[in-house]
C-alpha cells in the first residue's frame, strides 16, 4: 500500500510511498491568501458581543484583561469548530444514505439529511466510490474525496458535500481539481489508477437545512496548476523562517 491515511485523534494525515504527504485541503489553506477570513473573524467577535451583552458585562466585572482577551479571541475558532463538527456529522450520514443504509438522524441535522436524500433522488446518483483516499506519487499529495457518482446518460461526477452557511468557496475548485488529477485512489480492494473511474465532470453539493443546490466545478489544466502553486507555497512557508540568517555585525570602517 503506497498511499495511506493515518487517523490520529480528531485529525488525520497521509503517507505517499512511505513519506509524509501534504494533505490537499491543508495545502490550499496554507498556500492561498484568505483575506475574507480576517473580516469573518472580526464579525464573529462583534456578533458575539452584540448577542451576549449581559454575559460580556459579567465577564468584564470578574475577568482580568488577559482572560477577557482570550475569551473574545477564541470566539471565531469556537464558531469554526462548531461548523466543522456539523460538517463532519453530515458527511458521515450522507455517506451512509448514499449506500442505502438506515441512519439515526439527530434532530439538529434532520434538514441537512433530508436535503442530501433529495439530491440523491433528484439526480439519480449511484455511488461508484465514496470517502476514497486519493494521492499523487509525483507531486506527493493526498486527500479524501467525498464521492464519485454515476449519473443518467453515462456521466461520472466527482462530488463534494458542502454545508457552510456562506455557500461554495473558490477553494473548492482547487480541491476537486487536486482530487481529479490524482494518479491513484484506494478502495476496499487496494490501490487503482484514478483514470479507471472515468470522471467526466465535477460539482459541489451545497446542503442546507432548507434544501440543496448543485454547483458545477471546472476541471482544467489551469486549475490544477494553480493548486500545484498553492502546494509549492505551502511547502515553502513551512520552513521559510529558516531562510533568514542570524544577525551580522556592521562592516568595519575602511581606513
Amino acid at each position: 500500500m503506497t498511499i495511506q491515511r493515518i487517523n490520529s485523534g480528531r485529525g488525520h494525515w497521509y503517507k505517499v510511498d512511505g513519506k509524509k504527504a501534504d494533505g490537499v485541503t491543508t495545502a490550499i489553506k496554507q498556500g492561498l491568501p484568505a483575506p475574507a477570513l480576517m473580516y469573518w473573524s472580526a464579525r464573529c467577535v462583534a456578533e458575539f458581543v452584540a448577542d451576549n451583552r449581559e454575559h460580556v458585562r459579567e465577564c468584564m466585572d470578574w475577568m482580568d484583561r488577559d482572560q477577557l482577551v482570550r475569551l473574545l479571541k477564541e470566539t471565531p475558532w469556537s464558531a469554526r469548530d462548531k461548523a466543522a463538527v456539523r460538517g463532519t456529522e453530515v458527511h458521515a450520514l450522507a455517506e451512509k444514505i448514499t449506500h442505502g443504509e438506515e441512519v439515526d438522524v439527530p434532530d439538529h441535522l434532520t434538514g441537512y439529511v433530508a436535503s442530501a436524500v433529495a439530491f440523491l433522488d433528484d439526480w439519480e446518483a449511484e455511488p461508484v466510490v465514496t470517502e476514497a483516499v486519493v494521492g499523487h506519487h509525483k507531486w506527493g499529495y493526498a486527500g479524501t474525496l467525498d464521492a464519485v457518482y454515476r449519473l443518467p446518460g453515462g456521466r461520472i461526477a466527482l462530488s463534494d458535500w458542502k454545508t457552510g452557511a456562506s455557500g461554495i468557496w473558490p477553494e473548492t475548485v482547487l480541491q476537486l481539481n487536486a482530487y481529479a488529477n490524482a494518479d491513484t485512489y484506494m478502495d476496499g480492494e487496494g490501490e487503482h489508477p484514478m483514470s479507471e473511474l472515468g470522471i467526466t465532470e465535477a460539482f459541489a453539493v451545497h446542503v442546507r437545512e432548507d434544501g440543496y443546490s448543485v454547483h458545477p466545478i471546472p476541471l482544467t489544466d489551469g486549475c490544477f496548476q494553480t493548486f500545484l502553486y498553492c502546494l509549492a507555497i505551502s511547502r515553502w512557508a513551512k520552513n521559510a523562517k529558516q531562510l533568514i540568517g542570524d544577525p551580522v555585525p556592521a562592516p568595519e570602517a575602511v581606513a
